[in-house]
């Protein structure tokens, strides 16, 4: 395994509000990892720290070796968690529009999962229900051959059907020596596809484990170990 993300004391501050406070983490390639914690934790932050969309007060962020920029662009997939496409677009003219802009981007793995969903090319985005909408986008950005996937609460606000699709099409259309980073609140539904966590509470880190040293360790699952450390 080698390193794909490393925080070294990162800092982010919001006018007075310290959203992330100091935090060291390192995320190694090959792992699902969630990231988890209450609204207001720090995860977003974090994460558009990580994909270059804000830039830190204090310490470093490196992907890949890289600060966020141009470079780490070509090699993270990022998956927000508002709708970011233009839903007068159709189908395919979206396709088209990744296809041009990203090198790494796979097509005919799009086309292949639209198809087996019956999403034909030609529709409109806006004429698609909020399930097929939030199937597009995770369609498209599992469609990247990139290292590291950032997946911002990728199941929220969608049907159990739905949130099946999408936890099956995350990891079957990750390569392998890549990295996908999942922030959610809804653990009983990932929990069974991640290697690792992380626990972020109030812009620190309460802990970074492995799925088998949480249950091995306190004998519990995640989503149980989730609730022990955030009950309030």
């Amino acid at each position: 395994m080698s390193e794909l993300v490393r925080c070294e004391k990162l800092t982010k501050i919001y006018d007075r509000t310290v959203a992330l406070d100091h935090i060291d983490l390192t995320v190694e390639n090959g792992k699902i990892v969630g990231l988890l914690g209450p609204n207001g934790s720090g995860k977003t932050t974090l994460i558009k720290l990580l994909t270059g969309l804000l830039t830190p007060d204090e310490g470093a962020v490196l992907v890949d070796g890289n600060a966020p920029g141009p470079e780490t662009k070509k090699v993270v997939a990022y998956l927000p968690d508002r709708n970011f496409l233009n839903t007068y677009m159709k189908v395919g003219e979206i396709v088209q529009y990744f296809e041009d802009f990203y090198e790494d981007f796979k097509p005919e793995r799009a086309y292949r999962m639209l198809e087996e969903l019956g999403i034909e090319k030609d529709v409109q985005l806006k004429t698609l229900s909020k399930g097929n909408k939030e199937k597009v986008a995770l369609i498209l950005t599992m469609s990247r051959d990139a290292k590291l996937y950032v997946l911002d609460e990728p199941i929220a606000g969608v049907d159990p059907a739905t949130r099946d699709y999408i936890i099956r099409t995350i990891i079957s259309n990750y390569q392998p020596e890549a990295s996908v980073l999942i922030s959610t609140h809804l653990i009983s539904d990932v929990e069974s596809v991640l290697d690792e966590v992380i626990f972020i509470q109030n812009g620190t880190i309460l802990l970074q484990k492995t799925v088998d040293e949480i249950r091995e360790e306190k004998g519990m699952s995640v989503d149980a170990m989730f609730r022990e450390v955030f009950r309030w």
